[in-house]
């Protein structure tokens, strides 16, 4: 039994509805469906960094860091700084040939500065903390202390003093100079 072909004539292609301008997309639509999803975002964000203080450092509580490292040198702490400082790390660590406490702070003008109390050899801790390039650059006095400044890594400076059971650094950018020094000022 053959199959015999007919002739029907192809079915007719559906034709697409064509949409008047009034009711196709306009770019004014989609930028007002962006301001419905832009504006709830900027209000949360508005409320978390001003109300809820989000760009605020994060404050650490050092006393579990200082007390550890009391019971191997004398700790220099700060005092009177005011609340626009930040203390965001602390550790305490026992190395060969001595301890080493570090203290993150963060200075007034959101820059980190790290003040590094330690009572390893000073010809061993300074270029580990500044960098073998470190160069005497000048001095500042703080009370009783004259602090030597370096410079360290390509855009950081340093002041350090070595007393005798400790040595103390303080690194930072070299904008926060100003800052640092007032750090080490505060140093008891």
């Amino acid at each position: 039994m053959g199959f015999v072909e007919s002739a029907a004539s192809p079915a007719p292609e559906p034709s697409v509805p064509r949409l008047s301008a009034r009711e196709g997309r306009r770019p004014r639509d989609m930028i007002i469906s962006l301001l419905v999803l832009l504006v709830p975002i900027a209000l949360v964000l508005t409320f978390y960094r001003v109300v809820l203080e989000g760009d605020r450092p994060v404050a650490k509580d050092p006393t579990s860091s200082i007390q550890l490292a009391s019971r191997e040198f004398p700790v220099a702490q700060a005092s009177g700084l005011g609340e626009d400082w930040h203390i965001t790390s602390a550790n305490f660590r026992r190395e060969d040939g001595g301890a080493t406490l570090r203290l993150g702070y963060v200075d007034p003008d959101d820059r980190p500065i790290l003040l590094v109390q330690s009572d390893v050899d000073a010809a061993t801790l300074v270029p580990a903390e500044v960098g073998d390039q470190g160069k005497r650059t000048g001095t500042y006095r703080a009370g009783a202390r004259t602090w030597m400044q370096y410079s360290g890594r390509p855009g950081e400076t340093a002041l350090i003093v070595t007393e005798q059971e400790r040595t103390m650094l303080i690194i930072g950018d070299s904008a926060a100079a100003g800052n640092m020094e007032k750090l080490a000022s505060s140093l008891s």
